[in-house]
C-alpha cells in the first residue's frame, strides 16, 4: 500500500467511525422521542428550530435548511407536523410566494415535554460513546458534544 493509499484508508476510518458516532446519538434520541412522544428526530428538530426564532416563525427554505431536507421532503415533514396541529402554515404578506411555519399551542407544548426527554437521551447516547474506545477521541474533541456526556450525568447524580 503506498502512501496516498494509507491517507485514503485513514479518511475512510474516520468517517467511519464519525458516521458510527452520529448512528448511536441519533438511535438514543429516535428511540427515546418515539417512544415517550411518536416524534422522529427530525421532527423534533423542526419544532425545535421554530421555537426559536423571533416571533415563531420561518420560512419553508429556512426550515428545509435547519432540518437538513429537501424542499420537498421539508414540505412532506410540514404537512405532517400540520395535519397532527403541531404547526401552521402563513402567507408571507409582502412577498405572496413565501410562506412561513409557526407552532402552533399544541406543538409548543409538545415540545416543552419532549425536550427533557431529547435531553436525556442526547446525555446517555454521548455517555455510551464516551465509553465507547473507538469513539471517546471523537467525543472529546467536539467540545458542544463533550460538555453533555459523562459529566453531565455523575453531576446529575450527585444533585
Amino acid at each position: 500500500m503506498g502512501i496516498s493509499d494509507d491517507a485514503v484508508q485513514v479518511r475512510s476510518q474516520g468517517w467511519r467511525r464519525l458516521a458510527a458516532l452520529h448512528q448511536m446519538i441519533e438511535s438514543e434520541l429516535e428511540r427515546a422521542l418515539q417512544g415517550d412522544h411518536g416524534l422522529s428526530v427530525v421532527e423534533f428538530s423542526v419544532l425545535d428550530s421554530l421555537s426559536r426564532q423571533d416571533g415563531w416563525h420561518m420560512r419553508m427554505s429556512q426550515l428545509a435548511r435547519a432540518a437538513a431536507l429537501s424542499p420537498s421532503a421539508s414540505t412532506r415533514l410540514v404537512n405532517r407536523l400540520e395535519d397532527r396541529g403541531l404547526l401552521t402554515r402563513i402567507l408571507c404578506a409582502d412577498d405572496r410566494r413565501g410562506i412561513y411555519t409557526e407552532l402552533t399551542p399544541a406543538g409548543r407544548a409538545l415540545l416543552t415535554k419532549a425536550r427533557p426527554v431529547h435531553d436525556r437521551a442526547l446525555r446517555d447516547a454521548v455517555a455510551q460513546a464516551e465509553a465507547t474506545p473507538e469513539l471517546a477521541d471523537l467525543v472529546a474533541a467536539l467540545p458542544e458534544l463533550a460538555g453533555v456526556g459523562a459529566r453531565e450525568v455523575e453531576a446529575a447524580a450527585a444533585r
